[in-house]
């Protein structure tokens, strides 16, 4: 996991914010957005620096984390993951390795919680609504309900646990450090 730099780079996660984008309409999913959500990863973002979880050098995951952003749903300081994309027809592994970075990278910022909101179209109990969310909450992540995202849209909120997960540096190399003020790095 690493701050997308590079113009390359973050041409790279716009690219995949739009094939996933694109995937998301083939199957009648897509919410829409008034933002530009490519154009987020496109353009440099001195606030909010997109995050990439590389393997091989291949981006298997684009997202702009933010700390203790303003939700208008949750109590507390979290490390909020925005605008997060994952390579379309790849296995869950790389929401797996995600939550497992997340939880851990915001027990070392001293933050005790994960939030963010995943695209609602559907009821949260039917269809493949139902489905997504049991999948995440069977890596850990809790459903908080639903409700209007930050841009308008029906979501469902999410939160996770941070947790210490020392071992994960063997599986996950983090280098987003420089995003935030990090102990223990």
């Amino acid at each position: 996991m690493r701050t997308v730099h590079t113009d390359a780079e973050r041409a790279e996660a716009a690219a995949l914010v739009q094939d996933r984008q694109r995937w998301l309409d083939l199957r009648g999913l897509r919410l829409t957005s008034p933002t530009d959500v490519p154009a987020l990863f496109r353009t440099p973002q001195t606030t909010r620096p997109a995050a990439g979880l590389f393997e091989d050098g291949k981006l298997l995951a684009c997202m702009i984390p933010e700390r203790n952003p303003s939700l208008g749903w949750g109590e507390g300081p979290c490390l909020y993951l925005d605008c997060l994309h994952t390579l379309p027809d790849h296995p869950d592994d790389i929401t797996r390795l995600i939550t497992l970075w997340a939880s851990d990278f915001a027990a070392r910022l001293g933050l005790p919680l994960v939030r963010t909101e995943t695209p609602a179209r559907h009821p949260l109990n039917s269809g493949p609504t139902a489905a997504l969310l049991r999948r995440l909450t069977d890596m850990g992540w809790d459903v908080r309900g639903s409700g209007t995202g930050r841009e308008g849209e029906r979501v469902a909120r999410l939160e996770l646990a941070a947790e210490n997960r020392p071992g994960l540096s063997a599986l996950i190399a983090c280098r987003v450090h420089e995003l935030f003020e990090v102990r223990g790095s």
